[in-house]
């Protein structure tokens, strides 16, 4: 999952044109700036980095809400000159603008995602409404509307160079999307629903945390079967560092949770964590979800209406890959049959195996891991614990760097201790430089483990991204996970699909680091081609050079056996309806939750009626259910838009082909050279779907999709 920082981007500081009106705003930047950690411009290597070992609690709403009154008064300057407007006097000094906004926001994301506690949430609830009248103050000022629109017109009759062509297009663009065309009574009620909704993304999140944190399974000794000993280690010392010495946690998140209903023969206990899991925001208590999500439905669908659309999906769709929410469902729609259908080839076999165990039960939920690692060793003789052994996460981070050595002539090296702040003891940072020429590209950062504050799942984000228009910015990229802290002289295992998300997360990084754009509104995404990138590399996971490299055991050294990969490759299907469906399922609720009537609904009831309709098999839940879906109701950068993982997957599939053919698989220098400048370069500087074509000749198609999952191709 990519995650940025940056709230709404039209814009960045003032030229050489507008000194003038800058220089009494300039007094008071000097004055406020120095007293705020937050604000001040970074200093010290790499071209400047956050000062994360000086930042303050109670310096976060102070920044922020300084960094928004000094970036309405540049948004102002520009609005208000006299020169007629023109794509330097306007746009680029909208690219220009909210350095120091910019810089605070980056501190209040580490608050939020990595470092989160009872107090930032409390300061991030009554931030929430502020930011969002912030970013309709800039939506909404007609002046500078009319002049983006004057630019805009301007280049329809006369178009400008082509990174310059598409910055103004996506502001326009961006602002006539969030009603900067509304009279003046609608804008005012689309302020204060885009206000309403920023709370309830907020105290969405917070009830998410809230659960996760709260819900912990204590075990005792004599319940520990079927656990490893690297397992049994961490869970004893995250109990002993809970007040509980003696027993052993099992934590509220997927990284505990998924690895205890693999493994331990204590069923009922499985289906505590579960329920503990699934049930996220779905309590019955104030900290219950659903009617929050059904008044956030309610004002979306009231918001986009405002501009003339009948539903979210089909305002939200109409500048992704997928153009409308019929083809988006198109998709899903079309690979939804084949992916239940090997459920019910996958539960069967399962329930075979208790059948033959004489186990006497009927598969469910809580089942469906322990009994499919089961099966996985039976059918394949592959045991997942075992290739577990050879899984080490240094290892893994040394095959990212290696794999980004041979596609994007980079090197990573450490960065001397205490040379470049954290916000914690437990991130690493290393600078990634151009093999070639030397040159830095900028600094990665790698926050690995669950902590107290630390919301759940991986991600990846930026602290600086590249941009030359203003002088040629390095990035600042950072990679974020929760696995499990091993105990002091244990190596950190993790699982094969683990090892998957790592890889697809330094993806993202890597999308960042090769990014060749101008201006920084070229580095947005596109959302169903953003996670393409990501997807992409993590085909090289699977790879002879990586294998065989280091995925070495952790006890002996020794390199993976060849038997054992075998094994693994000859599984490469295995599971695809369970990982398919719990997904897909997600992604179709995503969607028609949006296109359904709001007015009355009822989350509960919508949820349990729509997958009863889909013939959702009842051995296994979506995902992300509902009440805890944070993709798509902590924020709007997902909604409608969780469909994008598979349209992205279509793109993975046919391009993974592309590398299986060329003559030097997935290492061929020529093909891997077209990838990065078409695919992973230019960010949002082209359209996608005519990136896309450039590096395969052709649009990609879902065969090879199907081809990918083990499912059955029509005409093949």
């Amino acid at each position: 999952m990519i995650h940025r920082k940056r709230i709404a981007h039209f814009g960045l500081t003032l030229s050489a044109s507008l000194l003038i009106v800058a220089c009494a705003e300039q007094e008071v930047k000097q004055e406020t700036m120095p007293e705020n950690i937050l604000l001040q411009e970074w200093t010290g290597p790499y071209g400047g980095v956050p000062a994360f070992d000086e930042m303050k609690l109670e310096d976060v709403a102070p920044a922020i809400l300084k960094g928004m009154e000094l970036r309405l008064a540049e948004i102002d300057a520009i609005a208000n000159q006299e020169a007629a407007p023109t794509f330097d006097n306007t746009i680029v000094e909208l690219e220009r603008s909210g350095k120091e906004l910019d810089r605070a926001f980056n501190y209040y994301g580490i608050f939020s995602s990595n470092a989160s506690s009872p107090e930032f949430r409390q300061i991030q609830q009554e931030l929430a409404p502020k930011i969002s009248e912030y970013s309709s103050k800039i939506t909404q000022n007609e002046k500078l509307f009319q002049r983006i629109k004057a630019v805009y017109d301007a280049s329809q009759e006369k178009p400008l160079e082509a990174q310059e062509q598409r910055v103004v297009d996506l502001t326009y663009k961006s602002f006539a999307m969030n009603g900067a065309e509304l009279s003046a009574e609608k804008k005012e009620r689309y302020a204060a629903i885009s206000k309403e909704l920023s709370s309830l993304y907020t105290t969405f999140s917070s009830n998410v945390l809230h659960d996760e944190e709260n819900y912990v399974t204590y075990l005792n000794e004599d319940q520990l079967g079927g656990l490893s000993e690297g397992f049994i280690k961490s869970a004893a010392k995250i109990a002993a560092d809970k007040g509980q010495e003696g027993k052993y946690a099992i934590t509220n998140s997927r990284s505990s949770m998924d690895p205890f209903l693999t493994y331990s023969t204590e069923r009922e206990l499985r289906k505590q964590v579960w329920t503990n899991y699934y049930s996220r925001g779905d309590n019955g208590d104030e900290f219950n979800n659903n009617e929050l999500i059904a008044n956030v439905l309610r004002l979306r669908r009231e918001r986009v209406e405002l501009l003339g659309y009948s539903n979210y999906a089909e305002w939200r769709l109409q500048d992704r890959m997928a153009k409308t929410p019929e083809n988006a469902m198109g998709l899903m729609e079309a690979v939804w049959p084949a992916a239940i259908a090997r459920v019910a080839e996958e539960v069967a076999d399962m329930q075979a195996v208790a059948d033959r165990a004489g186990d006497n039960i009927t598969i469910e939920a809580w089942d469906y891991r322990f009994y499919s690692e089961k099966v996985r060793k039976e059918k394949y003789d592959l045991d997942s614990d075992e290739v577990k052994q050879y899984l080490q996460l240094d290892k893994l981070t040394e095959a990212m760097h290696y794999v980004a050595g041979r596609l994007f002539d980079y090197e990573f090296t450490p960065v001397p201790e205490g040379s470049v702040p954290v916000f914690h003891e437990d991130v690493k940072v290393w600078e990634v430089t151009n093999k070639n020429n030397g040159e830095n590209v900028g600094l990665w950062y790698l926050d690995p483990y669950a902590r107290q504050g630390k919301r759940s799942g991986a991600w990846a984000t930026t602290y600086r991204s590249q941009s030359s228009f203003d002088g040629d910015k390095n990035v600042l990229a950072s990679n974020n996970s929760n696995f499990v802290k091993p105990a002091p002289g244990e190596a950190l295992l993790v699982s094969w699909d683990d090892a998957t998300t790592f890889f697809h997360e330094f993806g993202h990084a890597l999308h960042f680091f090769s990014a060749d754009v101008k201006y920084p509104t070229l580095n947005g995404g596109v959302r169903d081609y953003t996670e393409f990138q990501s997807q992409l590399l993590e085909r090289w996971l699977s790879t002879d050079e990586v294998i065989n490299n280091f995925l070495k055991h952790n006890k002996t050294g020794e390199a993976m056996p060849a038997e054992l990969i075998a094994k693994i490759k000859k599984a490469a299907t295995f599971n695809q309806g369970f990982s398919t469906t719990e997904y897909l399922a997600s992604a179709l609720m995503d969607m028609k939750l949006h296109l359904a009537d709001p007015s009355n609904i009822d989350i509960d009831q919508f949820e349990r009626e729509t997958l009863d309709e889909l013939k959702m098999p009842k051995e296994l839940p979506m995902r992300h259910r509902t009440p805890h879906f944070g993709h798509v109701f902590s924020g709007e950068g997902y909604a409608t838009a969780y469909y994008g993982y598979m349209w992205a997957d279509v793109l993975t599939s046919d391009a993974s082909e592309a590398f299986a053919e060329a003559p030097d698989g997935f290492y061929d220098k020529e093909l891997a050279t077209k990838a990065v400048e078409l695919l992973f370069a230019p960010r949002n500087a082209m359209d996608p779907a005519e990136a896309y074509r450039k590096f395969r000749g052709r649009d990609a198609n879902i065969e090879a999709l199907m081809r990918d999952r083990g499912f059955p191709v029509p005409g093949e």
